[in-house]
C-alpha cells in the first residue's frame, strides 16, 4: 500500500467514512470546504490519528499545517518530510 493509500485508509477509518474507498478520495482534491468536505473537528480526529500512525509532529493552528492538510498529496509529503528528523 502506498504512503497516499495509507493516509486515504486513514481518513475513512479515523472519520466514520463508511460510504468512501480510497478511489473515491483524489490525491490532489483539497480535503477540506468543496473537496472532500471535512471540517475543523475532523480535522482535528485526522490531525491526532496521523500523529500517532505516521509518528510525526503537527503544531496546532499554524498556516504550515492548514497547507500540509490541503489535500493527500501535500499530507504525504509532509509526512515524508518528517520520517527521520528525530
Amino acid at each position: 500500500m502506498t504512503l497516499h493509500e495509507q493516509i486515504k485508509q486513514l481518513i475513512i477509518d479515523c472519520l466514520d467514512l463508511e460510504d468512501v474507498t480510497i478511489a473515491d478520495i483524489e490525491t490532489d482534491a483539497p480535503l477540506f470546504g468543496d473537496g472532500l468536505g471535512l471540517d475543523s473537528i475532523d480535522a482535528l480526529e485526522l490531525g491526532l490519528a496521523i500523529k500517532k500512525q505516521f509518528d510525526v509532529k503537527i503544531e496546532a493552528n499554524s498556516d504550515a499545517t492548514k497547507a500540509h492538510f490541503y489535500s493527500v498529496a501535500t499530507l504525504a509529503s509532509f509526512i515524508e518530510s518528517q520520517r527521520g528528523q528525530e
